[in-house]
């Protein structure tokens, strides 16, 4: 077994670990977590922008949709691989798994409805998605993932290129301009969210410590929305949020953490900040298209095995 004292000189000394009898057990079972949240992610976007790419405006723009689609399946099957060579049995975690045990962000569990939502999803959701896979990649100790990570951020990069460019377009168009607001409006803060708990309440020890990630939950945040502000108010839709030029940082312009109604894709300004105990509980109360999503994912499988 290896020593915790060797593995940190061994990692102060540049080296990756290549392989999961390099490195502590428990250096081993945060790496699975990281993974797996990865993974989760990565699959449950596929059934979550094909709901919303049968409402693209074009056969070339539900082409896209489809291209970005096969992208996230080839990232979930990059990270679900690594599980498996970990001694993760990925297939009982994709096909078996009840969908509220899944560990992708709340936000995907809101169905996107419509190809605005979708490409604000482009925006802000892969945007997200870029923060924090460039900040893996960047520092990761875990080889296989650092390199395999420089074809998943490029692709991400893609997403969130095509998501700027459409938002762009429909900001300019006198009809789809309110509907994108709309979107902006509920979207923008279930990515702050995504982030996780702030950084006084949510201790990073291992996964800093073991150099799995090296920005906090609060650094991400600030790092995400120091490109998705500028967008929006590039194109002229609101948001939030602004900049505070004296300190640099974004400061977020209403109650945080908040009520959110997922049917209705509503935040209730007026009650005011709520805990993130509450926040907690909706997490793990899934979203309206939870069991929808992570469904259509097994459906095939269920069927065989019941057939």
């Amino acid at each position: 077994m290896v020593s915790e004292e060797a593995f940190h000189r061994w990692l102060a000394a540049g080296n990756l670990v290549e392989r999961p009898d390099q490195a502590p057990d428990e250096y081993v079972e945060v790496l699975k977590h990281t993974l797996l949240v990865s993974a989760d992610t990565e699959m449950i976007s596929a059934p979550a922008y094909l709901r919303a790419a049968r409402d693209a405006p074009t056969i070339g723009s539900y082409m896209s949709g489809m291209s970005m689609i096969q992208d996230e399946l080839g990232h979930a099957h990059i990270a679900y691989r690594m599980l498996r060579e970990l001694g993760v049995d990925s297939d009982a975690l994709i096909y078996e798994r009840d969908p509220r045990r899944w560990r992708h962000p709340y936000a995907f569990d809101v169905p996107l409805d419509s190809w605005v939502e979708l490409v604000v999803a482009n925006g802000f959701y892969d945007r997200a998605g870029y923060a924090l896979l460039g900040d893996i990649h960047r520092h990761t100790t875990f080889g296989p993932w650092k390199r395999a990570l420089v074809k998943v951020e490029l692709e991400e990069n893609f997403h969130l290129r095509h998501g700027e460019r459409w938002m762009t377009v429909y900001s300019q168009d006198e009809e789809k301009r309110p509907e994108l607001q709309r979107a902006v409006d509920w979207m923008f803060v279930l990515t702050l969210e995504w982030f996780g708990l702030p950084d006084e309440l949510k201790r990073h020890g291992a996964m800093m410590t073991y150099g799995l990630k090296g920005l906090t939950n609060d650094q991400l945040r600030q790092q995400w929305m120091s490109t998705a502000v500028p967008l929006c108010e590039r194109i002229g839709i609101k948001v939030p949020a602004h900049k505070d030029e004296a300190s640099g940082q974004y400061v977020i312009d209403c109650p945080f953490p908040m009520h959110f109604d997922a049917e209705n894709k509503r935040w209730d300004h007026d009650r005011g900040a709520i805990s993130w105990e509450d926040v907690i509980t909706r997490w793990k109360g899934r979203g309206p298209a939870n069991a929808e999503l992570v469904g259509q994912i097994q459906r095939g499988y269920t069927h065989l095995v019941t057939v």
